[in-house]
């Protein structure tokens, strides 16, 4: 099990994600149903990308920061699981109550992840570089990527929604540092 100040610092960072994801629902709609898998991936990529070249290159022309795209990350991951769950088809959109109720269900089953492997790894990801989470993530997808390529067949590996969940987490995870950073500095 996680220890209280992952736990806290975790939801603090999901309730800055689904505040976001909210706000866009009342602006937008669930347009994002309209997006198949494979376009929610390449969107998850875009965001990942973009972040390693700002960690890359230290300077950014566009008016958004890292952090944004991390928050990013976590809102498309969990828009994949929903789709997952709903089918990617072009459905219907969903009301913003039903929208908010899959959100919470899929961030529950994410966080539950999260604790069970903070319990066997000892939240090593504390002790991480930011960079790597971003590296680990771009590998993810390409994971994603290479398992849509081949029609969701796997021989040994775990299927999309775990890699989904593994995004969300070292989204999180990064968010949290960038945090706790930031809280050191002041």
């Amino acid at each position: 099990m996680s220890n209280t100040r992952t736990s806290e610092s975790y939801h603090k960072v999901i309730s800055r994600c689904k505040k976001l994801f909210m706000k866009k629902t009342v602006d937008y709609g669930t347009a994002w149903r309209i997006l198949r898998l494979t376009s929610i991936t390449d969107q998850l990529f875009i965001k990942a990308q973009r972040i390693r070249t700002l960690e890359i290159k230290k300077i950014a022309k566009v008016d958004e920061g890292i952090p944004s795209e991390y928050i990013g990350i976590v809102n498309y991951c969990i828009i994949a699981m929903i789709q997952l769950d709903l089918g990617n088809d072009g459905g219907d959109p969903l009301p913003a109550d039903v929208a908010e109720k899959y959100y919470d269900e899929k961030v529950a089953e994410t966080y539950a992840l999260m604790e069970a492997k903070n319990h066997d790894y000892g939240e090593a990801w504390r002790d991480m570089r930011i960079s790597s989470l971003t590296d680990l993530i771009l590998m993810k997808i390409v994971r994603v990527k290479q398992i849509e390529d081949n029609l969701g067949q796997t021989l040994a590996s775990e299927g999309v929604k775990a890699n989904y969940q593994d995004m969300l987490n070292y989204a999180v995870f990064a968010l949290i540092r960038l945090d706790e950073t930031e809280e050191i500095e002041k």
